[in-house]
């Protein structure tokens, strides 16, 4: 009985650190995709000379997480959550100084493998809340989850408004101002990535399957069966044919095919209106052409901006257990509905009002909003639409086409811009989420004349 408790105690030492540790790497790692998002557009009409250029960089960043998002889980299922995560933060510190790099040598091929880079740091931390529930009890595994979640939220808060202090962190070492962001940001994520290989010990994926062998095998009589009741490694498909398999589950589900819909739809409406967000904002604030002007742009703008993106991301994460809630206890169809009707709200207010900072930050903060409620429910219906035995397949199948659609959004969206306006892109954006809420509405009145099923 000694041991059976002692071993309990263990692991729930073991999952407080591990939550502890992530929570603490994605608040330092959080800090260089905020920064990414909100000068990332600037930089690179800065050193592209062109408007059309200025979704290239959200574009790479998320194209990249959504390319490397199933590699990264297949690194981490094999040598477990330490490796994968700190491979994911190690691209991101190289993408970091590279970044730094373009601003210096004026070179834009570098800012876009900068990004590729920062990208493959987001979808390690995307999979970083996964790691916080491998040993967690099933009653503690939202808790766990949510903790990591939130850090993430701090971090990507905190990224924007270091727009100003990184300025002057450049100035300091004698590099362009709109460097220093990414100075910061680099530090941040060498940190992250020192504290996850040195502290990541043991690793809970890895525990938590020697813990179900054990169980398996039946050694050591009392240990108790490890969270989630994980099994013991075994082969995994490779990248093709788990594609397949997901996307053939998904297809099976009427329900399913909406839930894809929703979180896809979200993400890229919410990626094509923020990667923008900021070139509007400067030349709002100074004067068209203001984006040309180089490094030295004006610090009330950066302040402007930095703000703006921040309650966006706040939008986006501080009301992610009300979501949860109104998705447990409103329903899942009604909360997308909710979602995308906020989506087309927040479009609305930022299009027509794109002459006031005020009205462009509002819109933000309801396109973050949107985007939660949307892809809170849309993730939820997801996993209660497909069996057991495809769910985990079927949620990386979703993340990874979640990155393909925001890159689709941010590449779309400079043109977009370049063509119609801010207003033009705000529609445009109108447009998709009206498609996957007409959907949504059927869904709805199919389901409460005939309860939804696969």
């Amino acid at each position: 009985m000694a041991r059976t408790l002692n071993t309990e105690i263990g692991v729930r030492q073991v999952q407080r650190r591990t939550v502890a540790l992530l929570s603490a790497a994605q608040v330092l790692g959080g800090i260089g995709t905020g920064a990414t998002v909100s000068v990332g557009s600037l930089l690179a009409v800065d050193l592209s000379g062109s408007t059309a250029w200025a979704g290239a960089v959200a574009t790479i960043m998320t194209l990249g997480a959504a390319l490397v998002a199933l590699p990264l889980a297949s690194l981490a299922d094999r040598r477990g959550r330490r490796v994968g995560q700190v491979a994911g933060l190690s691209a991101a510190v190289v993408g970091a100084f590279l970044i730094v790099l373009s601003v210096v040598t004026g070179l834009f091929f570098l800012l876009l493998i900068g990004a590729a880079g920062i990208g493959v740091g987001a979808a390690a931390s995307l999979q970083a809340r996964f790691a916080a529930v491998d040993l967690a009890e099933a009653e503690h595994r939202g808790r766990a989850l949510s903790a990591v979640v939130w850090a993430v939220t701090v971090g990507a808060v905190a990224g924007p408004n270091l727009i100003q202090p990184g300025a002057v962190v450049g100035q300091a070492l004698g590099l362009p101002s709109m460097a220093g962001p990414f100075v910061i940001s680099g530090a941040g994520l060498v940190l992250a990535t020192a504290l996850l290989f040195a502290g990541l010990r043991p690793d809970p994926l890895l525990l938590a399957r020697e813990l179900a062998a054990r169980q398996a095998d039946g050694a050591g009589a009392g240990t108790p069966q490890p969270p989630g009741n994980l099994q013991a490694a075994a082969p995994r498909p490779g990248f093709g044919s788990s594609l397949v398999r997901g996307l053939r589950a998904i297809r099976q589900s009427r329900a399913a095919v909406l839930a894809l819909a929703a979180v896809v739809g979200a993400h890229a409406i919410m990626v094509g209106v923020m990667s923008m967000t900021p070139l509007h904002l400067q030349e709002l604030v100074a004067g068209p052409g203001a984006s040309h002007a180089g490094h030295t742009a004006s610090g009330d703008v950066l302040v402007i901006i930095g703000f703006t993106i921040s309650l966006h991301i706040a939008g986006m994460f501080a009301l992610s257990p009300v979501m949860g809630l109104l998705t447990d206890k409103a329903g899942r169809t009604e909360t997308i509905i909710l979602g995308f009707i906020t989506l087309m709200v927040a479009v609305a207010v930022a299009g027509f009002g794109q002459a006031s900072t005020a009205a462009v930050a509002t819109g933000l903060v309801l396109l973050g909003i949107g985007w939660s409620a949307s892809t809170i429910a849309g993730s939820t219906l997801l996993a209660e639409s497909v069996g057991q035995e495809s769910r985990v397949v079927v949620q990386g199948v979703s993340d990874m086409m979640m990155g393909i659609a925001g890159a689709v959004g941010g590449a779309t969206s400079g043109l977009i811009l370049s063509w119609t306006g801010y207003l033009g892109l705000n529609l445009a954006g109108g447009l998709v989420g009206a498609a996957v809420l007409a959907a949504a509405l059927v869904t709805l009145v199919a389901h409460r004349r005939q309860p939804l099923a696969g």
